[in-house]
């Protein structure tokens, strides 16, 4: 069964920028908080940035002033915003409910890839 679906992933210069989907299945999807992650080669998984219900949003310092996280709650989406893009930023993007359990079953996550 698909449970999240990212999407919008792929090759782009430094500096550039990308916009990622993130679909979540479920009729309650507007009270639901949505957190994006990204796992580099070699490295664990990090939370880069968060959206609650109610439209508060974090972000780690390392994405802070180049990332936004905006949500369509009429689509089931959440978006990940990615300007200024950097190599460092090169990851496999995950999206992933927000809540006190265990995290739902892992999408296939989407390739950014940052290089010239």
């Amino acid at each position: 069964q698909v449970q999240l679906v990212e999407s919008g992933g792929g090759l782009v210069q430094p500096g550039g920028s990308l916009r990622l989907s993130c679909t979540v299945p479920g009729s309650d999807f507007s009270f639901r908080a949505i957190g994006w992650y990204r796992q580099a080669p070699g490295k664990q998984r990090e939370l880069v940035a968060t959206i609650t219900s109610g439209g508060t949003t974090n972000y780690a310092d390392s994405v802070q002033g180049r990332f936004t996280i905006p949500r369509d709650n009429a689509e089931n989406t959440v978006y990940l915003q990615m300007d200024s893009l950097k190599p460092e930023d090169t990851a496999v993007y995950y999206c992933n409910v927000q809540w006190g359990g265990a995290p739902w079953d892992w999408g296939q996550g989407t390739q950014v890839t940052v290089s010239s």
